[in-house]
C-alpha cells in the first residue's frame, strides 16, 4: 500500500532525510583519495589538515639584490660620514697574468632570494651603497667592487627574509574542509607537498523522464518539451563540488523507469529522478522509489517546488522481483530525490536538498548567500501554507535596496536569469504589502548592486537592447514590466530610476504629461523621447480571420488577448473603441491580459488567442503577421535627481550613440529619430 506524504513543511522534510541518511551512515564525509597538486585540485575540498612539511623560505634569504652585511658593522653610517666594507672575495688584478684576491671582507654582494652567509644578519640594497675600486675611487663593477660605502646604518635582518618567515615546518597550514583557492596551492607546495588529500567528489546520476521530452537541437513539434533541466542541473551538481552523469532521456515506462534507476544507483551516490511528480496517472517517480527502496517525503510545502519526492533505495528481499531487480544488484540505501519537471523547481530543489547534502558529503560549509533587508516594489500574495521563494530584480534607488519579483511561474527559466537573489516569504504569511521589508538571498555581489540602474514600468524590446549595450558601460539594467502607470507609481514611491511609458491623453492627444503630473505631483523630472514606433494587430501568419481593423474585434468569432490594466497600449485600445464607440464587453477576450507585448504574441502564435494590440517587432519574434494601426511615441521618464546622477550617465550617453541608434532602428516598426529629445524638464 502506497504511502504519499503531501505537502509536510520543508524543515520536517529536510530532517527526514538527515534521518534516513543518519541511519545509513551516510552523513558525513563519503570518503578521501589522493590527488596530484596541481592546477585540477582548484576547487576541490581537504579530507584532511595540512602541516608543512618544509619551512619557507627553508633559509635566511636575501630580500633584495644588495650586500650582505653584518648590521653592528654599519653602526655610526651618517650621511657626512660613511662607512667603507671590504668587499669579500674581492678579486683585484695585479698584472695581466695575476689576480690578488682579498678575502675575510665585511660585505658580499647577493642576488634576491639567495641565501646569506652564516656570518651576515642584514642587506644594504644595491642602490644605498657606493661602489669603490681597491684604490678607494668610484668603481664601474656595481656588483664587484672592492669596497662598498654607505652612509646609513641599517638594522639587523633589514631586507632579509629569515627562515620560517612563511611558513614553519610542521604548522598548519590548511585546515579538513577547505574548498581550495588559488594561492592555497601555492602555499601547499610550499609546504613541501606533491600530493593532496581531499574528499571524494559525490558521484550524481540525472534521469529525466517523460515521453514528450526531446534532446537539446530537435526540430521541435506541437506537444514536444526540449530536455534542457538535466543540463542546468548537471551545472548546479558540479558548481557544489559533484561528478554529475546525464543520463539520456527515459520515455514513461514504469520498468524501464525502474531499470535505469537500479542501474545508477549501483555506481552512484545520488540518484536525481526528474519528471513529473504529481498525482497524474503517469507520475512514476513515487512507485518507482516504493518499488526499488522506501519513500520518506511526497510532497514539501514549498513553492516553486511543491511536488519532491525524497527516498532511500535499497535491496528487495521479498519474492516477485521486477526483471530490473534481478538484473542490477541495487546498492542498499542510496538516497533518490525526484525532482519536479517545471525548470524554476527543479532548479530550486536541487538548491534546498542537494547543496546541503553535498556540503555534508564533501565535508565543507553548506553555501550561505549574502543577506540584505530590501524593500518590496509591488504586492505580494503567498499560499499560507507554503515556504514561498520569490525570484527578485534588486536595484539600489537612493538610499533604499527595493526587490522587484519577477515573474513567478514554475516554468519560467527566464527568470533565473534575471534574478538577482531570492527572497523567501515563510510558511504562514500570506503576502506581503508593497513598501514592506523582506530579507534577500542576494545572487549577485553588492559592488553589481550598486551598477544596477533599475527600470519599472512599460515594457518596450529596446530596453533588452539598452541592456546589451549598457553592459559595456560597466552598468546593469534590470526591469520589471508593470505597464506604464505602475512605473509612474513606482517612481512616486522612490522604487525605481526610470520608466518607461507611453500613456496617451484622449483629451490632449499627448503622451505622459498629464499623467506624470496625476501620478507624480510635485516631483521634478526629466522627460526624453526613446522611439516613435508602430503599434498594431498581432495576427497568425496569413491573417487566416482576415482580421483588419478593430471594428473586427466584435465579431463573434475573433478571440482578443489584451493588455493589462494600466499599460499604455491598453490606454491606447480604450481611448481609440471610445471614439469608435466600440464596447469592450462585446469584444471576446477583452479581459484575458498579458504583461509584455512579446507575451500578446506568445499567446496568438499558441493559438490562445487570434489576435492582439501590440508593437510589429514582437510580431516579427513569433514569425506572425502585423497589423499597423497607430504611431506612438515611447518615452523614458527619469526623477530629476538621478537623471543627474553619474549612475545614470551612461544611458545618456547612448541615446546619441550611433551603434545603439541603428540596432533599434533595425526593429521592425521603429523610428529613432526623435530618440533623445527632451520632452519635458522641470
Amino acid at each position: 500500500m502506497s504511502v504519499y506524504l503531501h505537502d509536510i513543511p520543508l524543515a520536517q522534510a529536510q530532517a527526514r532525510l538527515k534521518q534516513a541518511l543518519q541511519n545509513a551512515d551516510l552523513w558525513r564525509v563519503l570518503g578521501p583519495e589522493t590527488i596530484p597538486l596541481d592546477e585540477n585540485a582548484l576547487g576541490r575540498v581537504t579530507a584532511e589538515p595540512i602541516w608543512a612539511r618544509i619551512s619557507s623560505p627553508h633559509y635566511h634569504a636575501s630580500a633584495m639584490d644588495g650586500f650582505a652585511v653584518r648590521a653592528e658593522d654599519t653602526s655610526g653610517a651618517q650621511p657626512t660620514s660613511p662607512v667603507q666594507l671590504q668587499v669579500t672575495n674581492y678579486q683585484a688584478p695585479v698584472n695581466s697574468d695575476q689576480l690578488s684576491v682579498i678575502s675575510g671582507g665585511q660585505a658580499q654582494y647577493v642576488d634576491t632570494g639567495d641565501p646569506l652567509p652564516e656570518w651576515a644578519n642584514a642587506v644594504i640594497p644595491i642602490e644605498n651603497t657606493e661602489p669603490l675600486d681597491e684604490n678607494g675611487q668610484i668603481a664601474s663593477a656595481i656588483r664587484q667592487p672592492a669596497f662598498i660605502r654607505i652612509r646609513a646604518a641599517v638594522a639587523p635582518w633589514s631586507h632579509v627574509r629569515p627562515l620560517g618567515e612563511d611558513i614553519v615546518a610542521t604548522q598548519l597550514v590548511l585546515p579538513a574542509g577547505h574548498v581550495l583557492r588559488p594561492a592555497d596551492l601555492g602555499a601547499i607546495a610550499a609546504a613541501g607537498h606533491q600530493e593532496i588529500v581531499v574528499a571524494r567528489k559525490p558521484r550524481v546520476a540525472i534521469l529525466p523522464t517523460g515521453t514528450e521530452l526531446v534532446p537539446i537541437g530537435s526540430q521541435l513539434k506541437a506537444g514536444d518539451i526540449l530536455e534542457y533541466n538535466s543540463l542546468v542541473i548537471a551545472a548546479q551538481v558540479k558548481a557544489m563540488g559533484g561528478e554529475p552523469t546525464r543520463y539520456p532521456i527515459t520515455k514513461d515506462d514504469f520498468d524501464l523507469i525502474c531499470e535505469r534507476v537500479a542501474e545508477a544507483a549501483q555506481t552512484h551516490d545520488l540518484v536525481l529522478l526528474n519528471a513529473g511528480s504529481s498525482a497524474g496517472a503517469e507520475d512514476f517517480s513515487a512507485r518507482v522509489v516504493e518499488k526499488l527502496g522506501t519513500l520518506l517525503v511526497h510532497g514539501v510545502a514549498v513553492r516553486p517546488g511543491h511536488p519532491v519526492i525524497l527516498g532511500m533505495l535499497h535491496k528487495q528481499e521479498e519474492s516477485g522481483k521486477t526483471k530490473a531487480e534481478e538484473t542490477f544488484d541495487v546498492r542498499p540505501l542510496t538516497p533518490i530525490i525526484g525532482v519536479p519537471g517545471y525548470p524554476v523547481s527543479a532548479a530550486l530543489t536541487i538548491d534546498i536538498f542537494v547543496e546541503p547534502l553535498m556540503a555534508v558529503w564533501l565535508g565543507r560549509r553548506p553555501l550561505e548567500l549574502p543577506t540584505e533587508e530590501a524593500t518590496l516594489t509591488r504586492k505580494l500574495v503567498s499560499p499560507a501554507g507554503d515556504d514561498d521563494f520569490v525570484r527578485v530584480a534588486v536595484g539600489k534607488v537612493g538610499d533604499k535596496l527595493l526587490a522587484a519579483p519577477l515573474s513567478r511561474g514554475a516554468g519560467v527559466i527566464t527568470s533565473l536569469v534575471q534574478a538577482d537573489g531570492i527572497a523567501v516569504i515563510p510558511s504562514g504569511v500570506q503576502g506581503l504589502e508593497a513598501g514592506e521589508k523582506v530579507q534577500v538571498r542576494l545572487y549577485r555581489s553588492k559592488a553589481e548592486i550598486e551598477k544596477t540602474i533599475l527600470s519599472i514600468g512599460s515594457h518596450d524590446l529596446t530596453l533588452d537592447l539598452m541592456a546589451q549595450f549598457l553592459a559595456a558601460h560597466d552598468r546593469r539594467l534590470a526591469s520589471a514590466n508593470v505597464g506604464s502607470q505602475g512605473g509612474l507609481v513606482a517612481l512616486r514611491r522612490g522604487e525605481a530610476h526610470f520608466a518607461g511609458s507611453h500613456l496617451l491623453d484622449p483629451k490632449t492627444g499627448e503622451y505622459n504629461i498629464s499623467y506624470i503630473r496625476q501620478y507624480m505631483p510635485g516631483i521634478p523630472v526629466k522627460v526624453v523621447a526613446l522611439v516613435g514606433r508602430e503599434q498594431g494587430l498581432i495576427v497568425r501568419r496569413g491573417n487566416p480571420k482576415g482580421i483588419k481593423s478593430l471594428e473586427d474585434l466584435t465579431r463573434p468569432e475573433v478571440r482578443f488577448v489584451n493588455r493589462q490594466r494600466g499599460a499604455g497600449t491598453r490606454v491606447l485600445l480604450d481611448y481609440h473603441l471610445n471614439l469608435m464607440t466600440i464596447s469592450p464587453a462585446s469584444i471576446e477576450g477583452y479581459q484575458q491580459e498579458e504583461y509584455t507585448h512579446l507575451g500578446v504574441a506568445a499567446s496568438v502564435a499558441s493559438g490562445r488567442a487570434d489576435c492582439g494590440l501590440g508593437i510589429a517587432a514582437a510580431a516579427q519574434a513569433l514569425d506572425l503577421d502585423f497589423v499597423p494601426l497607430f504611431q506612438e511615441r515611447y518615452d523614458l521618464v527619469i526623477p530629476k535627481r538621478f537623471a543627474e546622477d553619474e549612475l545614470l550617465a551612461p544611458l545618456f550617453g547612448l541615446l546619441a550613440d550611433s551603434a545603439f541608434r541603428d540596432a533599434v532602428s533595425r526593429l521592425p516598426g521603429y523610428d529613432v529619430s526623435v530618440m533623445g529629445t527632451v520632452i519635458l524638464e522641470d
